[in-house]
């Protein structure tokens, strides 16, 4: 399933504080981009940041999830409540 726009936009307004975020459109998914680096992506409509040791201490409770069959697990941002950073 195709990741909508929809959702793509509501995760970059939650990062807008942050600046120099970017993402690129790939294969009916966003890749996203910090700084020029990758740092997650929006995969079926679900937020994933890359799993490394910094997000693991900073969101250590956050479900691991494969973002694709055959996909390294990246952690699950999913609380609408609490601010992401």
């Amino acid at each position: 399933m195709a990741s909508s726009k929809e959702f793509l936009g509501f995760v970059l307004d939650r990062l807008s504080r942050l600046s120099d975020v970017s993402y690129r459109a790939m294969m009916g998914e966003f890749v996203l981009y910090y700084r020029g680096k990758v740092v997650g992506g929006i995969y079926d409509d679900r937020f994933l940041l890359k799993s490394t040791e910094s997000s693991r201490r900073l969101m250590p409770s956050a479900p691991l999830e494969l973002p694709y069959e055959g996909g390294k697990e990246m952690i699950r941002v999913d609380d609408e409540k609490k601010p992401i950073f």
